[in-house]
């Protein structure tokens, strides 16, 4: 999703392609009912954001958008904006795309795609949108459409304000590069690294997941712990864009160092397979060293020996996701029995999409998020504090 109004732009491109000390707005896509904690993170890496419909806006140049992509775990894009105008009809539209500064962005002959959404305008349909736009860039750049190319243009229309903008990310960020294994009704890892924030953790803190699939939360968590940039082992779409600065890239990926955390983070599965994806997915991600997952039955789950009380946070089978409805609720009351007799001082976090479920767990939540929009479900992060 795209902020429900135009963007206001901050500063103009320059001649020659990307100009670093530029400014210019900067949008990042929030998953549905997480645009808060995604902005929190944002201005807790340093930048200047604030929340829209939709996603996080913030004001910066090519580096906050290299950063932005590398840093951020909870951004699912990155858009930079590049041009925003009044526009009423097709002919308006072809005649402004021709004014768009393309070549201060798009690289000659490069391959590239539209894809536009037309909403509450006079300029409806938005297959004719992307010829218009399309045929703008190939004039004035001599780049080629292509349907599967990675350079992305966005294109809104919406009560007749038309914002074109560069997908600067390629590939979901929630890709990370490491998680090759998945279990059934995997969570994205930017969805993970919200709710976790939203439990309060801080990397200073035991995270345990006693139903880890394929192992994201924990992972997740290590990584935070450890300092490991969520972007340091992929591509993005921005290096294909004109005047890309490959030293100053390679400079900022390597000005981060890794830590060692003082805790580590453990899963629990009762499914074999999910544990032997998880650990394989740790081991790409360069966290074995720092996670442990165990073959285990969530009524049998203890704290970890040693461990302070920390985080437990569960993403477990709900009504319209996996699992016999009818044995979910025995489920649920299970899970939670076994975390109020073991895990005393431990805060708990569990999300679902049905309240019934979680007051089955007897779990004393006093903490509940804003419903966030998962596969096609409402779904709720529900939160206690540290149990009794």
């Amino acid at each position: 999703m795209w902020a429900s109004r135009p963007w206001h732009f901050y500063g103009r491109f320059h001649p020659h392609g990307m100009k670093q000390d530029q400014q210019f707005e900067i949008f990042l896509v929030a998953t549905p009912g997480l645009e808060g904690p995604l902005c929190a993170e944002a201005r807790a890496c340093g930048f200047k954001a604030k929340t829209v419909p939709g996603g996080v806006e913030m004001k910066g140049g090519w580096p906050d958008v290299w950063r932005a992509n590398l840093e951020l775990r909870g951004a699912g894009k990155v858009y930079a904006r590049i041009d925003s105008f009044h526009v009423k009809n097709l002919g308006q539209l072809e005649r402004r795309a021709k004014t768009v500064p393309w070549r201060q962005v798009l690289r000659k002959a490069m391959p590239f795609r539209v894809e536009a959404t037309c909403k509450s305008s006079k300029v409806y349909h938005s297959g004719a949108a992307e010829e218009r736009i399309a045929q703008a860039i190939t004039e004035q750049v001599d780049a080629v459409p292509d349907e599967n190319a990675d350079v992305c243009i966005k294109v809104r229309i919406e009560n007749n304000i038309c914002t074109v903008a560069v997908d600067t990310s390629g590939e979901l960020l929630h890709k990370r590069g490491h998680k090759q294994a998945v279990a059934k009704a995997p969570m994205r890892e930017t969805m993970a690294s919200l709710f976790l924030r939203q439990c309060g953790f801080d990397g200073t803190q035991t995270v345990l997941d006693p139903m880890c699939g394929s192992g994201t939360f924990v992972i997740e968590a290590a990584e935070t712990a450890s300092a490991l940039m969520p972007g340091r082992a992929r591509r993005f779409a921005f290096e294909k864009l004109k005047g890309f600065d490959d030293v100053a890239w390679r400079a900022m990926r390597e000005a981060h160092v890794a830590s060692k955390p003082a805790v580590r983070f453990y899963g629990s599965d009762i499914d074999a397979g999910a544990i032997r994806m998880s650990r394989e997915n740790a081991e790409r991600a360069g966290v074995a060293d720092i996670t442990s997952f165990q073959e285990m039955d969530v009524a049998d789950i203890t704290p970890p020996e040693g461990a302070a009380p920390g985080i437990v946070i569960i993403n477990p089978p709900y009504g319209d996701r996996i699992g016999n409805r009818a044995n979910l609720k025995l489920l649920y009351r299970t899970m939670g029995d076994a975390l109020l007799k073991r895990f005393s001082g431990w805060r708990v976090g569990l999300v679902t999409n049905e309240e019934q479920l979680a007051q089955a767990t007897g779990l004393p939540f006093s903490l509940t998020a804003e419903p966030v929009l998962h596969g096609g479900l409402r779904i709720v992060l529900y939160r206690t504090g540290p149990l009794p």
